[in-house]
């Protein structure tokens, strides 16, 4: 498995960048983990849907469906692609800490 540098830890990686262990996730790690998605600052928003999805895998053990994702932090679709251009699964998901979702978040 890759290994790189976040928040000045190494941390384990999946092939697409996403952390391994869910559980060394932090703040710092999340701010670091939005650059590689080309967000350069996590606003008030950004945060809405990264706890949001946080909370939901932490409670469930799955990232959240799109349309649950939408509902709970009242965001449309293309909200969140204009704060997660890389899209709910891929960018926002990585931020949070999550592990690659594997179906249609």
């Amino acid at each position: 498995m890759p290994r790189i540098v976040i928040a000045g830890i190494e941390l384990e990686t999946d092939e697409d960048g996403f952390i391994t262990d869910p559980s060394v996730w932090s703040e710092a790690v999340a701010k670091d983990l939005a650059k590689t998605e080309h967000v350069q600052e996590l606003t008030e928003a950004h945060w809405k849907v990264v706890n949001m999805i946080r909370n939901y895998y932490l409670e469930f053990g799955v990232a959240p469906m799109i349309r649950k994702l939408c509902k709970e932090t009242g965001f449309k679709l293309k909200d969140i692609y204009d704060l997660f251009p890389s899209g709910p699964a891929k960018g926002a998901c990585k931020v949070a800490g999550l592990p690659k979702p594997t179906g249609c978040v």
